[in-house]
C-alpha cells in the first residue's frame, strides 16, 4: 500500500477534524477541502487548498454544486495500477486523491426538529458527500475512506507504521457503503411519509438499524444474538431501559420485557407485570 500524500476532507460533524488534520500535516498530506471545513482548518493554521480552485469551478448554487467533478471524482476513483488510467489524469490534470473524509449534512437532525419544514429537509438531502463516498469506497485498495471520527486514531497508527493496510481500506469501505445507506434509507422513509399517495402499504419500505449491544443468547442457548434499534425509535420504548443489575440479556429476556412494558402502558399508573415467554401471569396495581 503506497503513503498518504493527498486528502480531500468535507466534513459536518468536526469533531476531532483539526487534530486529525494537524497530524496529517506532519506526514506532508496535501489538503483539498470546502466551505466551512476549509475555514476552520485554515484558522487552526493548516494549509489548505480550495477545492473550487483545484477544479477552477466556483461553488455555486448555494453549495449544492462544489465537488462534483472530474478532477475530484477522477482523482478517487483512478486505479493506479492500471497504465490507462494514470495516462487520463496526467492528460486532464487531475492529481490523485489518497484519502477521502466526508461526514454528510445533518438531514437526521434536521427532521427530528419540530420545526423542520419540507424545504429545510430537502436541502439538507447531501448529494456531493455520498457521491465522492462511494467513489472512494469503490476504489479502497488505492483509497481510505473515513465517515466516522472514531476512526481517525486508527488510521493515523497505521500511517505512522508506513500506509493503511488493505483490511482496514476494506472496513471502512464497508462502512462508508453502510454510511449511505442508512442516510438514503433515512430521506426514504420521510419522502414517503410526507409524500403519501394513498397507498396502503408502500412498494419498498427500508428502515435502517443501528447494533445496541450483543446479547447473552438467542431464542435457545446455542445460538447468537444481539439487538439492534430502529434510528426512529422513541426514548419511551423498553430498548432505552438501562438494565441496573442482573446478568446480560438474551433474546428471550427482551422479547418478555418488551410484552411486560406494553402491558404495563396500558394503565394510567404505575403497574407491575408478571411475563412468561410472552404471556401475561399476573398484574397488580
Amino acid at each position: 500500500m503506497k503513503a498518504i500524500q493527498r486528502a480531500l476532507i468535507s466534513v459536518s460533524d468536526k469533531t476531532g477534524i483539526l487534530d486529525f488534520a494537524l497530524e496529517l500535516q506532519k506526514y506532508g498530506v496535501e489538503i483539498l477541502s470546502t466551505g466551512g471545513t476549509a475555514d476552520l482548518l485554515r484558522k487552526g493554521g493548516i494549509p489548505v487548498i480550495q477545492v473550487s480552485d483545484y477544479t477552477g469551478f466556483p461553488e455555486m448554487m448555494d453549495g449544492r454544486i462544489k465537488t462534483l467533478h472530474p478532477r475530484v471524482h477522477g482523482g478517487i476513483l483512478a486505479r493506479r495500477d492500471m497504465p490507462e488510467h494514470v495516462k487520463a489524469m496526467e492528460d486532464h490534470g487531475i492529481r490523485p486523491i489518497d484519502l477521502v473524509v466526508i461526514n454528510l449534512y445533518p438531514f437526521e437532525q434536521t427532521v427530528a426538529r419540530k420545526d423542520c419544514s419540507l424545504e429545510d429537509a430537502i436541502e439538507n438531502i447531501d448529494i456531493g458527500g455520498p457521491a465522492m463516498l462511494r467513489s472512494a469506497a469503490k476504489n479502497s485498495k488505492d483509497v481510505v475512506v473515513i465517515v466516522n471520527p472514531s476512526d481517525y486514531s486508527k488510521v493515523l497508527g497505521e500511517m505512522k507504521d508506513g500506509a493503511v493496510a488493505l483490511e482496514t481500506r476494506r472496513r471502512l469501505s464497508r462502512d462508508a457503503f453502510a454510511h449511505t445507506a442508512r442516510y438514503d434509507s433515512l430521506i426514504a422513509t420521510y419522502l414517503t411519509e410526507k409524500w403519501d399517495d394513498g397507498a396502503e402499504f408502500p412498494p419498498l419500505l427500508t428502515r435502517p438499524f443501528e447494533k445496541v449491544q450483543d446479547l447473552r443468547y438467542g431464542e435457545n442457548p446455542h445460538q447468537t444474538a444481539a439487538l439492534y434499534k430502529e434510528s426512529s425509535f422513541s426514548s419511551g420504548e423498553i430498548i432505552a431501559a438501562q438494565q441496573l443489575q442482573g446478568k446480560e440479556l438474551s433474546f428471550n429476556n427482551y422479547i418478555d420485557l418488551n410484552a411486560a412494558w406494553e402491558l404495563t402502558k396500558e394503565f394510567d399508573k404505575g403497574a407491575a407485570v408478571i411475563i412468561k415467554h410472552t404471556n401475561p401471569c399476573g398484574v397488580a396495581l
